[in-house]
C-alpha cells in the first residue's frame, strides 16, 4: 500500500471515536496488516510523581496483565527522565540483551519476555504527551521500514492521545460537580450558616471575643462544651470571621461515621478500591479544599482513625482509599467534644499527640444554667424562627411566669433542650387555640387580644390541666430538675421560710446550710411571706 493511503486510512482510525480504546482496536486491526502488532500500549509519565500510567492496553489473553500506574524504579529513573525531555523519536527493540540496562526492569513488569518491541514518542506543539508500543511475540519482528512508517502517524495519535485526555477530563469535572451539587444540596437542608448567635454580648461575650481574636489565624480550634451548648454555630462563627469565609465550610460527625466506612468518607476512595466503589468519590478533606472542616465528636474516633488524622495534620496530605498518590489539602481545621480528651489521654484512649495538634486553641462555651440571662433573648429567637416555620401569624409570647420557670430550670440539655420545649410548647399551644378561635369566631367583637398566642411552657414536659407536674414512675426527670421541684414544693408550704421550726430545710429533713447551697446553685430563690427567713 502508498504511504499516503497508509496514512489516510490508519488516520481516519486512530481519531474515529473519543473512546481511545474504542478507536485504538480499530486501528490495531488495520495496522498489523502491515506492521507486526500483537499488542498495543499507550501510556504517559508523570515526571513530579515518578509514575507511569497506562491510557489504552490492548494485549492478546494469554499475555500478563499490565498494572494501571507503576512507580519508576530508581535504577531506570534518570533513564525514562532523560528520554521524557528529548527530541520525539522511535525505538525498536527487537532483543531484550540490546535493550538499555535501566529499561530492562520496567520491560519486565509491562511485557512478556520474548517480545519485539517498537516505541513511538507522542508529541504535540512540542509538548511531550504519551508513547505509543505496539509489540510482537518474538525476536527480530521489526525493521526500521516499521519505524518509519508507524513514526508517520505521531501527529494522528498525539491529537487522539490529547483529545480523549481532555475528554476524560470533561467527564470526571462534570460528575464531580453532579457529584458537589447532590453534597451541597444535602448540607444545605440542614444549613446553620445564617443562625444568630444570642448571647454574643451576654453570656457568650468572653467566648466571642476569643473567636474574634483567632479567626483571622490558620490556628486549629478546640470548641469544648456540653451537648447543645451551640458549637457547631460557633465553628460557623469561625468560619465567617476567617479569610477562608469565601471557601467551603464542610460539617464531619465523627462519631456518626461507621468505622469501615470512615476512611472513605474523609479522605475519598478511587473506582474499583473496594466493593461497591463504582466511581471516584472525593472525601470530606478535599471538599473543604481552601476552607474549613468541622469535625464535630472528635472524641468519638477510633485509634486507627486519629493515626490518620494525625497524619493530614502534621504533613497537610491525604491519600484516597485505593489510591497510589498523596493529595496536598488546604484546610484549617476546626473540632468540638463535649468529653473530657485531657482525661481521655491518660486513660489511653486519645491519642497525646493528635491532643496536642488540636488544643491549639481551645475555647469553652458555658452550660445555658450558667448563663440564665441569655433565655430571655433566646426564648424570643427561638420562638420567631418555629412560629415561621410552622406557619403561625399571630404573635406568640410566653405566658405569665414562664420566663421566671425557665430561667430557674437546670438545662441538661442546654440550647437544644429550650429549642425541643419552644416546638413543642407551640404544637400544644396551636392545638389549643384553634379550639379557643372556633368559640370566638362566634363572638362578632372578638378582643383584639386573640391575634396573640401565649404559650405555657414547662420544662420537663407540659403540666396536667394546669397543676403542678408530679414526677410518676413513668415521668423520670434528671436530678437537679427534681430536686428544683422538691424544693420549690417545700418552700411554697412553708410561705417561703427557710430555717427554723416549720421551715424549708426541717421539712425536707437538711441542714439549713446544705438547703441554701443547693438553691444558690439551682438558681432558687424563696418566695416573699411573712415567715421567710
Amino acid at each position: 500500500m502508498d504511504d499516503n493511503i497508509f496514512f489516510r486510512e490508519a488516520t481516519l482510525r486512530i481519531c474515529s471515536s473519543l473512546n481511545l480504546r474504542r478507536a485504538m482496536e480499530r486501528t490495531l486491526e488495520f495496522i498489523r496488516e502491515f506492521v507486526p502488532a500483537d499488542g498495543l500500549f499507550i501510556g504517559l509519565f508523570d515526571p513530579d510523581l515518578n509514575i507511569g500510567r497506562t491510557i489504552v492496553r490492548i494485549f492478546p489473553d494469554h499475555w500478563p496483565k499490565s498494572p494501571e500506574s507503576l512507580t519508576v524504579p530508581d535504577v531506570s529513573l534518570a533513564y525514562v527522565r532523560q528520554q521524557w525531555r528529548s527530541a520525539p523519536t522511535f525505538n525498536i527493540i527487537n532483543d531484550w540483551k540490546d535493550a538499555e540496562p535501566a529499561v530492562l526492569p520496567i520491560l519486565k513488569m509491562t511485557w512478556p519476555d520474548n517480545t519485539s518491541l517498537l516505541r513511538t514518542d507522542l508529541d504535540l506543539e512540542n509538548k511531550r504527551i504519551g508513547m505509543l508500543l505496539l509489540g510482537a511475540e518474538g525476536r527480530g519482528r521489526y525493521t526500521e521500514r516499521h519505524a518509519r512508517l508507524m513514526n508517520t502517524l505521531n501527529e494522528p495519535f498525539a491529537v487522539a492521545l490529547a483529545n480523549a485526555l481532555q475528554y476524560q477530563e470533561v467527564v470526571r469535572l462534570k460528575e464531580m460537580l453532579e457529584d458537589d451539587n447532590q453534597y451541597l444540596f444535602n448540607e444545605l437542608r440542614g444549613i446553620t450558616s445564617s443562625d444568630t448567635i444570642i448571647g454574643a454580648d451576654l453570656g457568650l461575650r468572653e467566648v466571642m471575643l476569643l473567636v474574634r481574636q483567632v479567626a483571622p489565624l490558620e490556628s486549629p480550634v478546640l470548641l469544648l462544651g456540653e451537648t447543645g451548648t451551640g458549637k457547631e454555630l460557633l465553628a460557623n462563627a469561625l468560619h465567617r470571621a476567617s479569610p477562608r469565609r469565601g471557601g467551603p465550610f464542610v460539617k464531619v460527625n465523627c462519631g456518626g461515621l461507621p468505622e469501615s466506612l470512615l476512611d472513605s468518607e474523609l479522605f475519598g476512595h478511587e473506582k474499583g478500591a473496594f466493593t461497591g466503589a463504582i466511581a471516584q468519590k472525593r472525601g470530606r478533606f478535599e471538599r473543604a479544599q481552601g476552607g474549613t472542616i468541622f469535625l464535630d465528636e472528635i472524641g468519638e474516633l477510633t485509634p486507627g482513625a486519629q493515626v490518620k488524622l494525625l497524619r493530614v495534620l502534621q504533613q497537610k496530605e491525604i491519600e484516597r482509599v485505593g489510591g497510589t498518590r498523596t493529595i496536598p489539602v488546604d484546610v484549617r481545621v476546626i473540632s468540638a467534644t463535649h468529653r473530657n480528651l485531657e482525661q481521655m489521654v491518660r486513660d489511653g484512649t486519645f491519642r497525646e499527640d493528635l491532643w496536642f495538634r488540636l488544643n491549639v486553641f481551645p475555647i469553652m462555651i458555658p452550660p445555658l444554667r450558667h448563663r440564665p440571662q441569655d433565655i430571655p433573648a433566646l426564648l424570643d429567637h427561638l420562638l420567631t424562627k418555629k412560629s415561621r416555620e410552622m406557619k403561625i401569624t399571630r404573635k406568640v409570647r410566653p405566658a405569665p411566669g414562664a420566663l421566671d420557670l425557665l430561667k430557674q430550670h437546670p438545662w441538661p440539655g442546654n440550647v437544644r433542650e429550650l429549642q425541643n420545649l419552644v416546638e413543642r410548647s407551640l404544637i400544644q399551644s396551636q392545638s389549643q387555640g384553634q379550639n379557643q378561635g372556633q368559640v370566638q369566631s362566634q363572638n362578632q367583637a372578638a378582643s383584639p387580644a386573640s391575634d396573640i398566642l401565649s404559650v405555657e411552657m414547662h420544662p420537663g414536659g407540659p403540666a396536667p390541666e394546669g397543676k403542678q407536674p408530679s414526677t410518676t414512675e413513668e415521668d423520670v426527670l434528671p436530678f437537679d430538675h427534681a430536686v428544683t421541684r422538691l424544693i420549690r414544693a417545700a418552700l411554697e408550704r412553708t410561705g417561703g421560710k427557710v430555717i427554723g421550726p416549720g421551715g424549708a430545710a426541717e421539712l425536707l429533713d437538711l441542714n439549713p446550710s446544705t438547703l441554701r447551697g443547693k438553691m444558690r446553685k439551682l438558681g432558687i430563690t424563696a418566695p416573699r411571706g411573712r415567715g421567710r427567713t
